[in-house]
């Protein structure tokens, strides 16, 4: 008798699927005993299946999984993959399958008929004994439970009676800082067939009942999620049911206009310093805060690369700067001098924020619904563009707590604060609307012709707050705050709320709240102002700062000269 000697790894590895699939019948306790030897088990049978390019050992709150590393890790990438892994192994297998236009813009939804469930489970269990994968259920509630290693018997035997199952593939960032997991991957939907129809399991954004025998179309990615890329061509396949624009579909491009100054400039700070003998003001009168350049302006980029890829294109407004990390010429990017935007109005060169925004609906080029950043405003999470406007095109403004001062400018306010009893004025002269309430620091939703309208019927304020070299008692803020007033009084904007903080980083406790705020990524937006602090704090500031940003958007945007994959 011949005794045939198994394969070592693959006996490594049947030992060490059972192992983890004993360890896994029965859930553990936080932090128990089992816990740890669950952990450890799991460890053990990654390393023995996997060879170490198949990812890189990671823990999590699911326990440690084998994350693929990717220089350009954005949840965009990460849904793609998930979603695009499910769709060639199923192809191959010959089961039949077509994108469903989910409700989850982060998850990607793949329908499978019932009656293939079994050749569709197969393929990805077959798939999951060479590449690093996770199945968990999504229960009619729509809770997703605990994904599980895809290798095991077990993990499969956890989504019997389920009708929705979500396959991940989880994905890191070299410096392991940004993992995404199961809010990115990818949902199989077993749909029912009877009397020639398919039936789905839940409910979605366009169709719940279709043609079993219905041919295949493609859709653009941007139908499938509100989070697409808009300079991607990207199509999908699906069924004609889920063709046409939705109701709650922005059928419209969005921009986004960024003012920026680099303050450590000496030319600029030549200019500056002129301007300010002219008024006879020495220069150190002039709060060096507000025109100090932190990096901010990199990392509020990425923040839209990150988290706001249907952007179609960004201005960079400045004084002729450009800062040296970036390419001028990237296609998603365009640098517009003061000299174009104010185009002989105005006085130049100016240092006053209200002053170029009065100008911003002015951009040539700009399309006509746009967000209006600061760069010390970043997007903290996945956001879609239903966010700051409605399917209709009208913008959402977001009233901050904060209020408006009583009573007529006088020489001891701040800059904001007389611009805002400028805009009070106007707005209740016009419309009888009493301007009480501040705008949120976040990115402000405008359209253009709304502004020009604006400025036809102020003509005298938006002049004059376009020739003031510096803030001015008299100056308006119209893109900040007159504009969402404005807009509201006409119809043409709503309230909303938005998940967002101000934080200023000359407040006791910054470095609690930062770290607080990079654990839980659960805001939409978050603004770090930069408040003068004390020369002795400055040093320890800036380096609070930089690290915290570095930490919190660590992949480079594709417009930075030293972006992986350039040149």
């Amino acid at each position: 008798m011949i005794f045939r000697v198994p394969d070592r790894a693959a006996l490594r590895a049947a030992l060490s699927r059972r192992a983890v699939d004993r360890l896994s019948r029965r859930p553990a306790a936080a932090g128990s005993r089992r816990e740890r030897w669950t952990r450890a088990a799991v460890a053990w049978h990654l390393r023995a299946v996997f060879p170490p390019e198949a990812g890189t050992l990671t823990q999590t709150a699911y326990g440690p999984v084998l994350a693929a590393t990717a220089a350009d890790a954005t949840p965009l990438r990460a849904r793609r993959e998930a979603l695009e892994l499910v769709l060639d192994v199923l192809a191959e297998a010959g089961v039949t399958r077509f994108c469903v236009r989910g409700l989850d813009d982060r998850a990607a939804a793949v329908a499978v008929p019932l009656s293939q469930r079994r050749a569709a489970y197969a393929a990805l269990r077959a798939l999951a004994r060479h590449r690093p994968l996770w199945v968990g259920a999504v229960t009619e509630e729509g809770e997703l439970l605990p994904p599980r290693p895809a290798g095991t018997h077990h993990a499969w035997q956890a989504l019997s009676g389920h009708r929705v199952i979500r396959v991940t593939r989880f994905l890191r960032d070299p410096s392991g800082a940004l993992l995404y997991g199961p809010e990115h991957g990818c949902d199989v939907e077993l749909w029912h067939a009877r009397a020639g129809r398919l039936r789905a399991p839940r409910p979605n954004r366009a169709a719940d009942d279709i043609a079993e025998d219905g041919p295949e179309i493609e859709l653009p990615e941007e139908s499938f999620t509100r989070l697409a890329d808009a300079g991607a061509a990207v199509v999908r396949p699906t069924r004609p049911e889920f063709a046409g624009r939705l109701l709650d579909d922005l059928p419209f491009p969005v921009d986004a206009v960024y003012t920026w100054v680099d303050g450590a400039d000496p030319a600029w700070r030549a200019r500056r310093d002129a301007a300010l003998a002219q008024r006879g003001v020495p220069p150190q009168a002039a709060v060096d805060a507000r025109f100090a350049d932190r990096d901010e302006l990199r990392y509020s980029l990425r923040s839209l690369h990150l988290y706001a890829p249907w952007l179609r294109h960004v201005w960079l407004v400045t004084d002729d700067q450009v800062p040296p990390w970036l390419d001028p010429c990237h296609p998603r990017i365009t640098v517009v001098s003061h000299k174009q935007l104010f185009g002989g109005a105005g006085v130049l060169p100016t240092f006053n924020s209200h002053a170029i925004e009065s100008r911003l609906h002015h951009v040539d080029g700009l399309a006509e619904h746009f967000l209006y950043f600061n760069d010390d405003v970043f997007l903290g999470r996945p956001v879609p563009p239903s966010r700051f406007f409605q399917p209709n095109g009208l913008t959402k403004l977001f009233p901050s707590k904060g209020k408006v001062d009583p009573g007529e400018p006088v020489a001891a306010d701040k800059g904001a604060t007389s611009a805002g009893k400028n805009n009070r004025e106007l707005i209740g002269r016009d419309f009888g609307l009493l301007l009480t309430y501040k705008m949120k620091h976040t990115p402000h939703a405008l359209r253009r012709s709304v502004l020009a309208e604006m400025e036809q019927r102020w003509p005298d304020g938006f002049a004059r707050t376009a020739a003031h070299q510096f803030r001015d008692p008299a100056d308006l803020s119209p893109a900040s705050s007159a504009y969402h007033y404005y807009a509201l009084a006409t119809g043409r904007a709503v309230l909303d709320r938005i998940a967002s903080v101000y934080l200023s980083l000359a407040a006791p406790g910054d470095a609690q709240r930062l770290d607080r705020l990079r654990a839980a990524r659960d805001l939409d937006v978050f603004c770090l102002n930069d408040e003068e602090p004390d020369p002795g704090a400055r040093a320890v500031q800036e380096r609070l700062l930089r690290d915290f940003l570095a930490g919190y958007f660590p992949v480079a945007a594709p417009w930075e000269l030293d972006a992986p994959g350039r040149g």
